[in-house]
């Protein structure tokens, strides 16, 4: 009953919930895990091309404002275009994700232009071209994270500053197609943005800079 409970909480007071006591940490870790199931569930057997999805759709929960599907390796464009679709979403993590492309990027831009933080680190399928497609539903974005996002480029800077004037922090640490001379020229467009992370840029080699 408790994990029940639970499973209607953002996940941030999911967390918090977790730092009661014992059970309430178990409860809210189920919760947790029921979620990414629920999520995964949604993505077609590539045997079975016409089977539907199994449980309870996550489309009901259209007030759902937080949502971490990090390392969800199962997940492909076809499973979040149909899934990802809420209007209310704040908060979104897809880091991790092997077979996330511009596609699937596009498609999540659609159904979630309310997005405030996105998290879309180690995706190395994203290039400058989908970015040019999703960026313009995201004009709240104030926090992003971009790092080792191998195929980006400053065209994808450009694209950001254009279109996310709300942003306050990015990351693109370790993504080497970016140099500091594109991230210099991208913090004199956006004055507002107060951290840039960008260790390793321009694909500077890590064993020697350490």
């Amino acid at each position: 009953m408790l994990t029940y409970i639970l499973s209607f909480l953002p996940l941030s007071d999911q967390k918090e919930a977790s730092l009661v006591n014992r059970a309430w940490y178990y409860a809210a870790q189920n919760a947790l895990r029921e979620l990414h199931q629920e999520v995964e569930n949604q993505a077609p057997d590539p045997q079975e091309p016409n089977s539907e999805p199994q449980g309870p759709s996550l489309l009901m929960l259209q007030g759902l404002q937080e949502l971490d599907l990090t390392a969800c390796s199962k997940l492909t464009d076809a499973s979040l275009a149909k899934v990802l679709q809420f209007p209310q979403l704040r908060q979104l993590s897809l880091s991790l994700l092997p077979a996330l492309t511009d596609m699937g990027l596009a498609a999540v831009a659609r159904g979630c232009p309310s997005l405030e933080r996105l998290a879309l680190s180690h995706c190395s399928h994203l290039s400058d071209e989908g970015w040019a497609q999703a960026a313009r539903f995201w004009p709240r974005l104030k926090h992003l994270n971009l790092s080792s996002c191998s195929q980006l480029t400053e065209q994808t800077l450009d694209t950001i500053g254009q279109t996310c004037k709300q942003l306050r922090v990015l990351d693109v640490a370790m993504c080497p197609g970016i140099n500091m001379a594109a991230v210099r020229q991208f913090q004199a467009q956006l004055p507002q943005v107060t951290c840039i992370q960008s260790r390793f840029v321009g694909g500077a080699d890590l064993t020697l800079t350490l």
